[in-house]
């Protein structure tokens, strides 16, 4: 047997081993989206997977740590689509109302990141406090943000002392609230859980964050 003969049969190999893992964290990211951590059994991610559980165990150690390998990914693909809006390239305006609009279009289209956000917050944030990974997939947009706010500062676009985590975490809530818990205002409030509706809360969280990030106006008021 040849050395080329070896090296061609082992390139199969790495390659399989890659699709398996990733199999594996697409059916584990369904289940636990569907049933939590605590309620999702290996077994029955093994078979949506279509292996056996030795595998997972060989792959991930336990479902603990599988758990956070899902979170990772929910975090990175969020943060893999942010990079395609190309934020830095449109005028801080259009970038801000870009990011509302994307992160609102995002939580809406997919229910399997409020279900696996919200199941890691039961759990206290244990998952991704311990992951590196999680925590260094959000500084670039962090950066990305405070670049954004400087530019609109010196534009006269934006108010000044805006910190960017702080905006952030305010655009995440004002676009996940409304659909993580849809059902229940929707039943309050009596609202349709239409298109329309959605586009209205769409377009109020758009204006909301960019009123809130207008600039300083001098009073008028004579009085002063």
């Amino acid at each position: 047997m040849t050395d080329t003969t070896v090296v061609s049969r082992k390139k199969p190999v790495k390659r399989d081993a890659a699709a398996t893992r990733a199999r594996i964290l697409r059916a584990a990211e369904k289940e636990f989206a569907r049933k939590g951590l605590k309620g999702t059994r290996i077994d029955q991610i093994a078979k949506r997977a279509n292996c056996n559980k030795a595998m997972i165990y060989h792959y991930f150690g336990n479902k603990e740590n599988l758990f956070s390998a899902v979170l990772e990914l929910t975090y990175e693909r969020i943060r893999s689509a942010e990079e395609q809006l190309k934020l830095n390239s449109r005028s801080p305006v259009e970038a801000m109302r870009e990011l509302v609009g994307f992160s609102f279009d995002y939580v809406t289209s997919h229910p399997e990141f409020i279900s696996l956000i919200n199941d890691e917050n039961l759990h206290g944030g244990v998952h991704v406090a311990r992951s590196a990974r999680a925590r260094d997939l959000n500084s670039p947009l962090v950066t990305l943000l405070g670049e954004i706010l400087k530019r609109g500062e010196e534009g006269g676009n934006f108010r000044s002392g805006v910190d960017p985590v702080h905006l952030y975490i305010t655009i995440a809530s004002i676009c996940y609230f409304y659909t993580a818990n849809i059902h229940t205002l929707s039943a309050i409030f009596d609202l349709p859980k239409t298109s329309e509706t959605m586009a209205e809360r769409r377009k109020h969280a758009i204006e909301v964050i960019l009123g809130y990030l207008r600039p300083d106006t001098p009073s008028t008021d004579s009085r002063k």
